[in-house]
């Protein structure tokens, strides 16, 4: 069965990528403990302003921020809806989003679930 990928583009306020990491470590531990295959999240290191699009206007940007492009991999679907379900219960889940607001606008993530069209 081909793996499931949930994937996410963030602003985060440069200020904040120390806390931000601090979060994500413990909650990318928290997915695999249930099961998650990988969890990733990446700074923009090289990313250009586009003509029509790009990551930064995904997300409108803002003066001081930078973006994160994250992902989970899953075996399936039902893997991560199962996970998810068990990651979003948990009580340290709750206490890692409850410092969310101040660090990121959590309205304007751009997230998806994605099945794996090709794996080299």
């Amino acid at each position: 069965m081909a793996q499931y990928v949930d994937g996410f583009i963030l602003p985060i306020p440069e200020a904040n990528l120390d806390k931000y990491r601090e979060i994500a470590t413990a909650a990318g531990k928290l997915w695999r403990e249930y099961g998650a295959i990988d969890y990733k999240e990446c700074v923009a290191e090289d990313v250009k302003e586009g003509k029509l699009t790009d990551f930064f206007r995904s997300v409108e940007r803002k003066d001081g921020e930078t973006v994160v492009f994250s992902w989970i991999t899953y075996e399936s679907r039902a893997d991560r809806d199962r996970i998810n379900e068990k990651v979003m219960a948990d009580e340290r889940m709750n206490e890692y989003m409850d410092d969310s607001d101040e660090i990121f606008d959590p309205k304007r993530i751009v997230y998806g679930g994605f099945e794996v069209l090709v794996d080299v």
